[in-house]
């Protein structure tokens, strides 16, 4: 079946559903074509640009603009929505027809598609019925000074914090912009339910992991591939940070996962379950990534898998075990019934 037709079946069903539980607040009805904007059925609200729109495992894999007031600037997203089946008058409505979801967030140099273009994941997200939304990984065009000088800071790497140095203070805010301006943007304008979770690759992965940490609650589970788990003390994160936060390395710690943990364990504090995969072969493991700088606890699984790099080969290989394990937490949650 055409994609876009599956869309406008899709929409049409997500209608249905939400009336009757009552959630017409989630409920879409979508102009699925390049360069239009999908609208928000309940409120007729204006919703994302559609950039582009493909079938994809059952499912379709859609990217999207918008404008962000936290980055100032257009932001562009890509969201995998999974197969819907069509509903029975007298089948009652399943709550999982507005799924939960996981966001991913991208290492270095990435954008909002190379998760999609290259994790095989929809496969996997499409078989445990997940929403997946990837953000870019920094406000673009700007014209700063310095902006695109180098591939470690500034476009393409905003390290998921809001910077407080000028002039990257004024749209640098990637940390409110994905742990809530764009939460509270695809709860409203797509059918997800409000439980998530987070993952991430490399500055990614660090920005997973500090977002779980940062924001208790909000998110149900976390995990990491490859993750710069010490960014203080690595050459990365020492140059995005003292250009986005200033010299104050105190003002760091707050965006350093390791520091977080290990203050956890001196405060006595039960440390959250996170899953972490790493390669052995990654050039970056000791300059960077320092996943030994992590506490030893045995809520903290760090996979070390033999002969894996740094490369979307890693995470394509391993990447099924991160989608479960978000799964497993999300669909535990007793106020959603996942469809048999």
């Amino acid at each position: 079946m055409d994609p876009l037709r599956i869309w406008f079946r899709i929409g049409s069903m997500w209608s249905r559903a939400v009336q009757g539980a009552g959630r017409m607040a989630r409920a879409a009805a979508w102009a699925p074509r390049q360069g239009t904007r999908a609208y928000t059925m309940a409120t007729g609200e204006e919703g994302p640009t559609v950039v582009a729109l493909n079938r994809v495992f059952g499912g379709i894999q859609g990217r999207y603009t918008h404008f962000s007031e936290s980055t100032g600037t257009e932001m562009a997203f890509s969201v995998f929505v999974p197969a819907i089946d069509e509903l029975d008058d007298d089948s009652g409505v399943y709550l999982a027809d507005c799924s939960p979801y996981v966001t991913w967030l991208s290492g270095l140099t990435c954008d909002d598609t190379n998760f999609i273009f290259k994790a095989g994941a929809q496969q996997h997200l499409n078989r445990e019925r997940l929403v997946c939304v990837c953000p870019d990984t920094s406000p673009r065009g700007l014209e700063l000074p310095g902006e695109d000088d180098s591939y470690d800071f500034g476009s393409g790497a905003g390290f998921y914090v809001d910077a407080t140095e000028a002039p990257w203070s004024a749209n640098y805010k990637m940390d409110t912009y994905v742990n809530q301006e764009l939460p509270e943007y695809i709860e409203k304008h797509f059918p997800v339910l409000p439980h998530k979770s987070i993952m991430g690759h490399s500055m990614g992965g660090h920005g997973a992991l500090t977002s779980f940490l940062n924001h208790p609650g909000k998110y149900q589970s976390v995990s990491a591939f490859s993750p710069i788990c010490n960014p203080s003390a690595g050459p990365w994160g020492h140059k995005a940070f003292t250009g986005y936060l200033g010299p104050d390395e105190q003002t760091w710690m707050k965006y350093d996962a390791s520091v977080i943990l290990h203050d956890m364990v001196k405060a006595g504090e039960e440390l959250p379950k996170i899953l972490i995969s790493v390669g052995d072969d990654d050039q970056f493991l000791d300059t960077e990534l320092m996943v030994g700088s992590l506490p030893a606890h045995p809520n903290l699984k760090v996979n070390i898998e033999d002969g894996y790099d740094h490369s979307y080969y890693f995470i394509a290989t391993f990447i099924e075990e991160h989608i479960k394990w978000h799964a497993r937490a999300l669909y535990q949650n007793p106020e959603i019934t996942q469809r048999n």
